[in-house]
């Protein structure tokens, strides 16, 4: 890697920033971890056009160089029980050839200087359980399980896939 990692708010309208999006994206879903096919090209013609229309988005680009190596895809959100802001990162990616460097350190670090600064009261995110590098990075960045009133909680993603007619 050369050259140290800088990370800069991503600006969706420049082309060369948007791309670099797309392609880490893209490189993330074609990763086991994220299910191991590219991203199907009506998804991919679709995600920066949804990304620019979704006004809580937010995306952090990691920079090695002039090459963009990593990327934090983030969503703002509302915490009903603290009547505050969130922030859930909805993808964190790092190019194969960039991993375990501290990209993705430096990517949480940077949402959360903006989710502090938009008043957020936590960051979320899911991992999948057999994703071991990444749950322990996500514990080496203080990330855990939710306590309510002292008890953990364990938490499951559930979801239900609709199909667009």
């Amino acid at each position: 890697m050369s050259g140290a990692i800088r990370v800069l708010a991503a600006d969706l309208g420049d082309p060369a920033q948007a791309e670099a999006v797309v392609r880490l994206v893209d490189g993330y879903a074609r990763d086991p971890m994220g299910g191991g096919e590219p991203l199907a090209a009506d998804a991919r013609a679709r995600l920066l056009p949804g990304l620019r229309a979704e006004p809580g988005t937010r995306v952090w680009l990691a920079f090695s160089g002039d090459e963009a190596v990593g990327v934090a895809v983030c969503f703002l959100s509302f915490c009903t029980f603290e009547a505050r802001r969130l922030i859930n990162v909805h993808d964190l990616a790092v190019a194969a050839g960039h991993r375990r460097r501290g990209v993705a350190r430096r990517l949480l670090e940077a949402v959360e200087a903006g989710a502090r600064a938009l008043g957020c009261c936590r960051i979320t995110l899911e991992v999948r359980e057999d994703n071991a590098p990444a749950r322990a990075l996500y514990a080496r960045f203080g990330m855990a399980g939710l306590e309510y009133a002292g008890v953990p909680e364990t938490t499951l993603f559930l979801a239900k896939p609709i199909q667009v007619r």
